[in-house]
C-alpha cells in the first residue's frame, strides 16, 4: 500500500514532542519517510540527536532536534521561539510527550500527581497555545493544520498497576 494515498505530508512541517523514542519515534519516522520536515523534542537531548541521525538516513524528509523539558514552561517558550525562528509555519503538532508515576494509589505522592498532570495535560495546552500562530499561518480552507494529542491506553481500561 502506498502511504501517500492515505495522507500526503510532503513539504509539511511537523513537531513531535517525545519524538525520539517509542510511539513518538514511530510517528516521526512515518512523517520523515513521507517527505515532511520533522522537529523532534524531548528532554533527552542525546536520544533526540541519535533519532535525528537515524531519521535523516531514511531519505525523503528531514529531521531536526530541538531538545526541551516540557515540565518547564520556559523550555516550552524556548522551543516555540526557536521553531518560529526556523520556520514560518507549522502544519502538524503531535503532542506525544507523557509521563506516569509507578506508585500504589494509597502511596501516590502529591508531588507525583502534580508532575504527571503538568506534563500530560498542562504542557499540552501550553505548547499548543504557544504554537497556535505558526499553525494558523499554515492553515488554509482546504488544508487545515493538525493538532494530534496522544493519550495512554490506560485512559481506556484499568491499568495493571495500582496507579
Amino acid at each position: 500500500m502506498d502511504v501517500s494515498n492515505l495522507f500526503n505530508v510532503k513539504g509539511k512541517v511537523a513537531l513531535v514532542t517525545g519524538g525520539a523514542k517509542g510511539v513518538g519515534r514511530m510517528i516521526s519516522e512515518g512523517l520523515v519517510q513521507n517527505g515532511a520536515t520533522v522537529y523532534i523534542s524531548s528532554r533527552d537531548a542525546k536520544a533526540c540527536g541519535e533519532a535525528v541521525r537515524e531519521l535523516n538516513d531514511l531519505g525523503k524528509g528531514k529531521a531536526i532536534a530541538i531538545p526541551a523539558d516540557f515540565y518547564k514552561e520556559e523550555d516550552c517558550k524556548r522551543l516555540a521561539a526557536e521553531l518560529s525562528r526556523r520556520e514560518p509555519k507549522l502544519h502538524i503538532l503531535v503532542n506525544n510527550s507523557g509521563s506516569n508515576w509507578g506508585a500504589r494509589y494509597d502511596e501516590y505522592p502529591d508531588s507525583a500527581w502534580i508532575r504527571v498532570l503538568t506534563l500530560n495535560l498542562h504542557r499540552v495546552f501550553t505548547i499548543t497555545q504557544l504554537l497556535t500562530p505558526l499553525l494558523e499561518k499554515a492553515a488554509s480552507p482546504g488544508d487545515p493544520s493538525r493538532i494530534i494529542n496522544i493519550g495512554s491506553v490506560d485512559g481506556l481500561r484499568v491499568p495493571p498497576l495500582e496507579t
